[in-house]
């Protein structure tokens, strides 16, 4: 195969935006599509169609009428439609053309996307769904990435149920992995041994209760031509037992076809220049105007106006991965015996809820939070904060480290994953850097490295030079999608030497 050969790829996921986004999959499934039909690439999505999907908005069509789709065994098929969005403009920034699998009982009666008894029958429908789809369909790609657990079953099915099929056979499968944490619809830690799925076993119908305690995680790393995780160091981190959440062997017999490709954000978008969120806009040649945005943070926050107050943002999922059991340990020290200003957005599990409102009755002209998700504040702490604080346990890759660098705060980080990938150590001696991070996963280390932080923030003209750098790093997706397409040619060229044998 020529190694610039533009090439069909389908993408298969349980969300993308803007349709239905839920997560960082979501962002990534629009803007990693878009990016590679940049550089010429056919590339297309497909996703369930919720109930909260708009067809109106969107102006969806339908492309196909009832196709049937094999449930296993001597069960009867689920019938299924396909819409599709296509914009009907040549426009670069429009999401990739996108394909809806329809059915009223697993999707178009569901207002979420996750959270429902029956996710395994759902995704596996999504699954199989797609590529009866792409038999019968005129289009063909020449390969299909399946993105996380939830589409883990499409390498299986690819290898062994249609694996003779004349019109899929030739069809090369990457698996993308995006949080190796979450491997089924239920806890993989608390699989009994008469449970265990070693992944060898047919796929049973989705009827059968053995189908229920399949892994899917596990059978899309098996069976992929080509693995993929969202970092470099993620990609490292899940061969070990630290890390690898009990794939680790599985992992490390394929680490010949694993790969670790950092995401990106969307410039245009998170852009400090052009945002109108924000009170004063800037860019990395203007940051005295960004000086002017702390000041309206801390009155939107009910926080005294202190331009020496060394103010650091939180915006996360308030989740044990994200580390924030050491700020439990050390966080009320921190607001006691220094002038530093810390914010909170995110919304999660009630410990930390209950940990930030406390903090806060102790500290309330120390301490501000919006402990729910919001669209908007992210942006105007990104753009008034001295500091992001992103301590976590593991990370796969982590966009708001790459947002916040855009916009000038300095990411303060566990070493750890995405994380170690794109925030540089500051060295006061070199003089480079662009944010401070910290190795053990220890209250002390973070203790330490927040007051290093605060310590050089108190030096304007060398935290300015680690902002300017912060802000001109290239976290573009049109870096990324580069990448991908690389590693997209290795697993069609792999897939082309097994079927030649």
């Amino acid at each position: 195969m020529p190694k610039n050969k533009n090439l069909k790829i389908l993408f298969v996921a349980s969300e993308a935006g803007p349709f239905a986004k839920v997560g960082g999959l979501g962002e990534v499934m629009f803007s990693l599509p878009r990016s590679l039909r940049r550089l010429g690439h056919d590339a297309r999505v497909m996703i369930p169609r919720y109930l909260s999907v708009d067809q109106e908005k969107f102006n969806l069509k339908t492309v196909m009428e009832g196709l049937k789709v094999p449930t296993g065994g001597e069960y009867e098929p689920l019938i299924c439609n396909v819409k599709m969005f296509d914009s009907a403009e040549a426009d670069s920034n429009s999401p990739a053309p996108t394909y809806f699998l329809e059915n009223e009982e697993y999707y178009e009666k569901r207002a979420n996307v996750y959270g429902y008894s029956d996710d395994s029958i759902r995704w596996a429908l999504l699954c199989r769904g797609a590529l009866e789809f792409v038999k019968a369909s005129e289009w063909k790609p020449d390969i299909i990435v399946a993105s996380d657990w939830q589409t883990g079953l499409i390498p299986n099915y690819l290898h062994t149920t249609y694996k003779e099929d004349q019109d899929l056979k030739n069809i090369a499968v990457l698996f993308s992995i995006h949080n190796i944490g979450f491997q089924a619809s239920f806890d993989h830690h608390f699989i009994t041994e008469m449970d265990y799925d070693s992944g060898q076993a047919e796929i049973p119908s989705i009827y059968d209760p053995k189908f229920l305690k399949l892994n899917f995680m596990r059978r899309g790393v098996m069976y992929a031509d080509v693995i993929n995780t969202v970092s470099p160091t993620y990609a490292q981190e899940i061969t070990t037992p630290e890390y690898g959440e009990m794939l680790q062997d599985l992992l490390a017999e394929r680490r010949g076809i694993l790969y670790g490709i950092l995401n990106g954000i969307d410039y245009e978008e998170w852009n400090p220049a052009t945002d109108d969120n924000l009170n004063f806009k800037f860019n990395h040649k203007t940051l005295t105007e960004r000086d002017k945005n702390k000041a309206v943070l801390q009155r939107k926050f009910n926080l005294p106006e202190d331009e020496h107050a060394f103010l650091i943002g939180i915006v996360s999922r308030l989740v044990d991965q994200k580390g924030f059991d050491m700020l439990m340990t050390c966080g009320d020290s921190l607001l006691n015996n220094f002038n530093i200003q810390l914010i909170v957005i995110g919304a999660g599990d009630g410990k930390y809820i209950t940990f930030f409102e406390e903090l806060r009755k102790k500290h309330p002209n120390k301490l501000g939070i919006h402990l729910s998700f919001d669209a908007i504040l992210p942006r105007l702490l990104y753009g008034g904060a001295d500091a992001i604080l992103i301590p976590s346990k593991y990370e796969p890759c982590g966009l708001t480290q790459m947002e916040a660098m855009r916009y000038g705060a300095v990411p303060i980080v566990r070493k750890t994953g995405g994380l170690a990938d794109s925030v540089q150590d500051f060295d006061l001696e070199k003089n480079t850097g662009d944010g401070f991070v910290f190795e053990n996963y220890d209250d002390y280390a973070l203790f330490g490295t927040i007051i290093r932080a605060m310590e050089i923030n108190k030096h304007k003209v060398i935290w300015k030079k680690m902002q300017e750098r912060a802000m001109k790093k290239d976290f573009s997706w049109d870096r990324s999608a580069d990448e991908y397409a690389k590693i997209l040619n290795r697993a069609i060229e792999s897939h082309i030497k097994k079927i030649e044998g």
